[in-house]
Formats: structure tokens, C-alpha cells, sequence
């Protein structure tokens, strides 16, 4: 998009003075933007050019390629101040209607850096998360193409059921891995961070974008970086992408966050000048425009005040939620109903948002594994000592406070037991359950506490506290509730289950269609916790053909025998799409379980049984 300014009589003076300006604004070369000691000194301030006579009226011409210089220590880089007479500058020209190309201008006061070839980061291996960091190993794929990656990663069309699930996908998603063939790695890095922020991790997301450098950057990791920033408020950080994106798209964010971005860097006048002709353009009406308004008068003397006002607004999008939190005027929680769940991931993350909204969205959060136990406790800590939160939301984190701090078991199991039922809904239920790990990990087993040492256990489970958990086993009747969470949590080799344990269990399982038991049984089947004969005795009685094949079962089956644990991760989050547990199928969880323990992620596969049977 263009931005000129008419001139009248005086439209010659204004320019000559313009280019006279130009060599002064060129005498001192731009300080370096990267941190101290990450190489040699800049160069030396290249002299003051002379000033160039004014061109003749004509069109702009093309950029050319950069000229670079090296500086002594090898490295190439473009940070010659910019002038008139520099052979990259393009022509900057009256038209025949006397008017002045400011974009022109402005990229040749724009100064340029390059990296050589050494410096750049490679494309062959993208990720955030090391094997040393809790990364997967950089074959995690094996030699799987990329077609069939990004297939897998676009048919996870609904929520993951699993807390347990969604936190293994997020840590394959974001693992340094080779990039597959067939597949532009800037495009698998796209498909890898959209995914992310479907599942609320808009931090990861945008952690994993930032991995790539610009001038690799591809259409659609543009796009996604766009709604990376968005959906952790953070409109300064798309910046730096505004010119890639808008010459890669015709979307009208570009169009928008080019006055935002000018505001940002102090630039008022030239924001002023694209923010008028973007509403020339109706690049954005209504609230998404006065949205940008707002935020172009929170930069640097931006002195405008903007009232925003959600009454009338009947949609949600991601605009309106990434500017609205960075500006201080979220939207109301009706439009966030709206929305799909993974934006109440962002909402819980978003540092400044107001205490209440942050509680507001903890739970689902927490459920969905975008909140550790540690990040709610924490919040709720902040919340007891905000003056600002609302006096529910203190009293809740008093509560909270009395189950970490009370003198006794018994009085700090009655306070974790008032959070446990705050609420009918599944979902916060199981959310306090996460809240309330430590504190339950604190509890000495005791003959006494037998009758709650299921939700204790459950609730040490829910934080992977699986030793913790195990100081039970003594504690728990077999064939109890507590018992089959051990059974299939145990990080012992050694457990064994027997017949009898599993027929007092399913002789005593409540559950619709006996769902329990059949997880039960999967887990334990997947994980090599019985006999074959025994396996097979209590898949007949509950009616159970763990032996039946499907496209999905021989796709995981095939990954796990690869040892492809990042394959194996996508297909469990595959399989386990729905809105709640009881969509989930006991052949599903064999699958997965005896999938993940086969590739080395035992861990995760013990704490998605326990998982399933905490849930049903």
C-alpha cells in the first residue's frame, strides 16, 4: 500500500530540503541490535556522503540487490548508513501529480542487516526443546515425510481429551527435530505452532516461530506468526514481519499493524498518515479498527484516547482478543464463550489481564495442560495477595492456603475437599484435583484416610507425583478404586496384577457400560502388567476384542515398532479426540499405552491410564 502527500506551490523546496537532510541523518552508522559479546565490534561510521542533486520527476525504481561489506572479522554485514547518493537507495521521485512516495523513502532510511550464511540457523533442525531440556531425540520422526506429518497434525480437528495427551503433544510439537522431506521446514515449523496455539500454548507457539529467520519465512508462517503475537497480546512482536507479510498477503492485519507498528517506534505523523488511509481502504471497520486506534495511542506519544465499547459486539476473533488484552480492554466473557476452548489457555497465560479473568480461565487451563500444577498454585498465591481479585476468588485461594498450611491431615484434607467440590462440572473438578497435587503428596498414608485415599491419589497422579502416590499401596484394599491408580501408575517393573484384583474391581465398578474396568483392563494389557490368560479372561467378561485392527491401530502399531516417538505422539493425540472420556475406546488406550511404553514414553502412557480411569 502507498502513502503519498500532496504538495502544492512550495512541492520542489520540500523536497530539495528533504534530500539535503539525508546525508546528516547518515553520519553516525546504527547501533547493533543484537546483545553485547555476541560478535566483534560493529565497523567504523562510514563518512558523510555528499548530498545528491534532485532527480528528474520519473517512476521508482526497483531496490536492487543489497551491496554488502565485510567487516574484519569476516563477517558480511549491511549497516552503511543510508543516503542519497547511495547506489541502494531507490529513486525517490515526484510523479506527475507532484506527489511523494513516502514508503519508498522509508525503506531506504530503513538500515539493513544480514547474516552470512554461518551465522543464520539451520534449517535442517528446527525446535525448541533439546533431549537435555525433556526434548524428544532429533529422529523422533524417523524418515517420515512431511506430507504425511502435516496430515496427522491437521486432522487433530477437535479438543484432546487427555491433559496427559495434550502435554505429549506439545512437548513433540516443540522438540528440536530433523525436518522431514517433501515439506518447506518454514511450512512444517507453520503447521507445528498452529497446532500449538489450537491447543492454547500460544507461548510455545510463538517460541517455535521465532525459531526460524525472516528471510526464511514462508506465507504461511507469516500467517501463523501473526496469530502467534495476537494470541499472546503482543502486538510490537509482529513488527519486524509487517513488510514480509504484507508483500506475501493481501490480509488486512498487515495493512493495520503498519500505523501500529510506525506508533510503536515513535514514528506518530507517518502512523497517523496509513492509519487515515487504511480507513480509506476499510482495511478494518468498526471495533477491529478502533482496536488498532487504541493501540496506535499507546506508542510512543501516541496521545490519542480511544473508548471501546463491547456492547453492540456480537463475534469474537483473534484481533479483538490479542489488541483488546495488550490495550487493557479484553473482551467480555460472553464473547469468550464464543471462542473455542484453547483461548481460555491463552486468556489464563496472559500476564496482563486482570487477576479474575486469569482465575477465570485457570481451570480449563489446568485441564487441558497448558497450566502445571506449580503455574496454578502460583496463581492462586498471586490472587491471595492481589487487592484487586474479587472476594471469591481470595476466598478460594485461602482455601488453598489452609490445605498447604493447616496443622492436620484431617483439617488440610477437608480444605482440598471443599475445592473438590466447588462445582458439578467435570472439568473444574478435575482441575482442583491438579491445584490441590502437592498438597495432597504432604498427606501421610494413614489407615484412616483410607476412604479418601483414591481422590489423594488421583490428585498426586494428575502432577505425575507417580512416587508419592506409591506410598499407598499398603494403604489401599486391592480391587479398590486406589488400587487399579497404582496398578497402572507404578513406576516399578515389577508390578503384577492378578484375576482376582481385576474381578473385584469390575464387580464393583459403577461406571456406565463398565468403562472403568475396560480401561483397566487396556492399561494393563498395554502396559504388561498381567498374563496373557489373565488379560484375555477379563477382556471376555467385560466383552472386549482388544485384538481388532483399524487404519488408526496399524498406523501406531507400525510408527512404534520404527521407534518413532514423535510419530507415535502425534497418532495418540489423534486417537484421542472427543469431547469428554467417554468417547474414547478402550482399544484406543491399549494401543496407546502399549505404543508409548514400546518408544520409550512409558511415563506418559502410565499417567494417561491413570488418567482415564480418574476421569470416568
Amino acid at each position: 500500500m502507498r502513502m503519498r502527500i500532496k504538495h502544492i506551490s512550495f512541492a520542489a523546496v520540500s523536497l530539495g530540503a528533504l534530500f539535503v537532510a539525508l546525508p546528516v541523518l547518515g553520519q553516525n552508522s546504527p547501533e547493533s541490535l543484537l546483545p553485547p559479546g555476541f560478535g566483534d565490534p560493529a565497523p567504523a561510521p562510514s563518512p558523510a556522503p555528499v548530498a545528491a542533486p534532485t532527480p528528474a520527476p520519473g517512476p521508482v525504481s526497483a531496490r536492487p540487490a543489497p551491496s554488502q561489506s565485510g567487516d574484519s572479522s569476516g563477517r558480511t554485514v549491511e549497516d552503511r548508513p543510508v543516503a542519497a547518493i547511495d547506489p541502494d537507495l531507490p529513486s525517490l521521485t515526484l510523479d506527475e501529480n507532484g506527489e511523494l512516495d513516502l514508503d519508498a523513502l522509508d525503506d531506504a532510511l530503513q538500515p539493513q542487516y544480514r547474516l552470512t550464511a554461518g551465522e543464520r540457523r539451520s534449517m535442517l533442525e528446527i525446535g525448541v526443546l533439546t533431549p537435555e531440556h525433556n526434548g524428544l531425540a532429533v529422529d523422533a520422526f524417523g524418515e517420515e515425510g512431511g506430507q504425511y506429518l502435516t496430515n496427522l497434525i491437521s486432522n487433530l480437528n477437535g479438543p484432546i481429551i487427555s491433559r496427559w495427551g495434550s502435554i505429549l503433544l506439545r512437548r513433540a510439537l516443540l522438540s528440536k527435530v530433523t525436518s522431514p522431506e517433501n515439506i518447506n521446514p518454514a511450512d512444517w515449523t507453520a503447521e507445528r505452532a498452529w497446532r500449538l496455539l489450537l491447543m492454547g500454548e500460544a507461548d510455545a507457539a510463538r517460541l517455535l516461530v521465532l525459531k526460524v529467520d525472516g528471510d526464511n519465512f514462508t506465507p504461511r508462517l507469516y500467517e501463523v506468526a501473526m496469530q502467534a503475537h495476537l494470541a499472546t497480546a503482543d502486538p510490537a512482536g509482529i513488527c519486524p514481519f509487517v513488510d514480509g507479510g504484507a508483500r506475501v498477503s493481501e490480509a488486512p492485519t498487515w495493512i493495520m499493524f503498519r500505523p501500529i507498528c510506525a506508533s510503536l517506534s515513535g514514528e506518530q505523523s507517518r502512523a497517523s498518515s496509513l492509519l487515515r488511509q487504511a480507513r480509506r481502504d476499510k482495511a478494518a471497520t468498526g471495533i477491529d479498527y478502533l482496536l488498532a486506534e487504541k493501540t496506535i495511542g499507546a506508542g510512543f506519544e501516541g496521545r490519542r484516547a480511544v473508548s471501546i465499547l463491547w456492547d453492540d459486539i456480537e463475534f469474537f476473533n483473534n484481533w479483538r482478543f490479542g489488541l483488546g488484552a495488550a490495550t487493557g480492554v479484553e473482551p467480555p466473557d460472553r464473547l469468550y464463550a464464543q471462542a473455542g476452548r484453547h483461548v481460555q489457555g491463552w486468556r489464563a497465560r496472559a500476564p496482563m489481564l486482570s487477576m479474575d479473568s486469569r482465575m477465570k480461565a485457570a481451570d480449563t487451563a489446568a485441564a487441558m495442560g497448558v497450566f502445571s500444577s506449580q503455574a496454578m498454585v502460583d496463581l492462586y498465591s498471586a490472587a491471595y495477595d492481589d487487592p484487586e481479585a474479587s472476594a471469591d476468588r481470595k476466598a478460594l485461594a485461602s482455601t488453598l492456603r489452609q490445605a498447604y498450611t493447616n496443622d492436620t491431615a484431617e483439617t488440610r484434607l477437608a480444605a482440598m475437599r471443599d475445592l473438590w467440590g466447588r462445582s458439578r462440572v467435570a472439568l473444574t473438578r478435575y482441575s482442583a484435583k491438579i491445584l490441590t497435587a502437592r498438597a495432597a503428596a504432604k498427606i501421610p498414608p494413614s489407615a484412616a484416610l483410607g476412604e479418601q485415599s483414591a481422590d489423594l491419589i488421583a490428585s498426586m497422579l494428575t502432577a505425575g507425583l507417580d512416587r508419592s502416590a506409591m506410598r499407598w499401596t499398603d494403604i489401599v484394599d486391592e480391587g479398590s478404586d486406589g488400587w487399579a491408580l497404582l496398578a497402572v501408575a507404578s513406576p516399578s517393573k515389577n508390578m503384577r496384577v492378578s484375576s482376582g484384583a481385576l474381578s473385584d474391581f469390575g464387580g464393583d465398578d459403577a461406571s456406565k457400560e463398565q468403562l472403568r474396568s475396560k480401561f483397566l483392563l487396556a492399561a494393563i494389557a498395554g502396559l504388561g502388567r498381567a498374563d496373557q490368560q489373565t488379560i484375555d479372561d477379563f477382556a471376555s467378561d467385560l466383552e472386549v476384542d482388544l485384538g481388532r485392527s483399524t487404519r488408526w491401530t496399524r498406523a501406531i502399531q507400525s510408527a512404534a515398532q520404527r521407534g518413532q516417538s514423535g510419530t507415535v505422539a502425534l497418532l495418540v493425540a489423534v486417537g484421542m479426540q472427543g469431547r469428554d472420556w467417554r468417547a474414547m475406546s478402550p482399544l484406543h488406550l491399549f494401543h496407546i499405552t502399549q505404543s508409548l511404553k514400546r518408544v520409550g514414553l512409558e511415563p506418559e502412557a502410565r499417567m494417561i491410564a491413570a488418567e482415564a480411569l480418574s476421569r470416568t
